[in-house]
């Protein structure tokens, strides 16, 4: 059994409720045997940020909303640090624990918690064989218009197979953990985080037979713009990040060899979490 005795908090920076939080858990999880680091960023001090505590953590204790967490996933991307999330943010299907349930983040302090391994996915711009730019993402990339009203036309080949020509505004590619994100709204299914896959969804098509497709995670993912659509196009990891296609106007989207390690506490349900989230059921007992 683990037992956490490094632990390093982050949030979302400038946030009174956030640093309240980070404040409370210091304080209910100070203990001899364990050493306690907070991101400066938090509190917009002098200090050692996250980037630099990497060495010294093999905890991560995120407080804030889905976006903290993407970003701090990113971060911690090549290594195996576990995350565990706070929820101070609006939805919070990744960041579960409620910022006042201490027993449980103690649980998993102790070394009682479920293990959730999530797919991340990594996009590369082309040049030929170079590699321009790259970004990794834990919801979805997405290929969308930026500076016209008109559609977009682009192609799809998946591990070296022409799928589709699409004209529509765009495409997502997400993850298991992406699906109940960007995709969701665009019509996407919802993919349970324990399948190896991943889904492309386009954004408004202007063919309607053109559906989400699900495809394993094994996949190799590339998208090519039509020349004359190049300018009109960026690329976004996670929302966080964007990237600018060369004159090729190829993207790759593949599997990334590492993942996400996401801590839960005892009695975490994935769909009670769905059903909470999205209001299914209305409340009402099952059968």
């Amino acid at each position: 059994m683990q037992r956490f005795q490094r632990i390093v908090i982050t949030g979302k920076p400038a946030d009174p409720a956030v640093r309240e939080t980070v404040d409370g858990l210091v304080e209910h999880l100070a203990s001899p045997h364990r050493t306690i680091r907070v991101d400066a960023a938090v509190h917009g001090t002098k200090g050692p940020e996250l980037s630099e505590l990497i060495d010294e953590m093999d905890l991560l204790i995120v407080v804030g909303g889905d976006g903290t967490l993407l970003r701090a996933a990113r971060q911690l991307l090549t290594t195996e640090i576990p995350i565990l999330g706070v929820n101070r943010g609006r939805l919070g299907f990744l960041v579960d624990v409620a910022p006042d349930h201490f027993d449980e983040i103690e649980a998993v302090l102790n070394g009682q918690f479920i293990v959730d391994e999530r797919l991340m996915l990594d996009a590369s711009i082309r040049h030929g064989d170079q590699t321009i730019a790259s970004c990794s993402a834990l919801n979805e990339i997405v290929l969308q218009k930026w500076n016209t009203a008109r559609m977009i036309e682009f192609e799809t080949w998946i591990d070296g197979e022409f799928c589709n020509r699409h004209r529509s505004d765009g495409l997502i590619v997400c993850t298991p953990t992406g699906s109940t994100a960007y995709a969701m709204s665009g019509g996407g299914p919802i993919l349970h985080p324990g399948l190896n896959a991943m889904a492309l969804v386009p954004i408004c098509p202007h063919t309607l037979s053109n559906r989400p497709l699900v495809i394993g995670a094994g996949s190799q993912v590339e998208v090519r713009v039509a020349p004359e659509e190049i300018e009109h196009v960026r690329i976004s990891c996670d929302s966080q990040i964007d990237l600018t296609l060369t004159d090729e106007g190829r993207i790759a989207i593949a599997p990334s060899v590492h993942r996400l390690h996401l801590l839960h506490p005892p009695g975490y349900r994935y769909f009670d979490i769905l059903r909470a989230k999205l209001r299914w059921g209305d409340g009402t007992p099952p059968c």
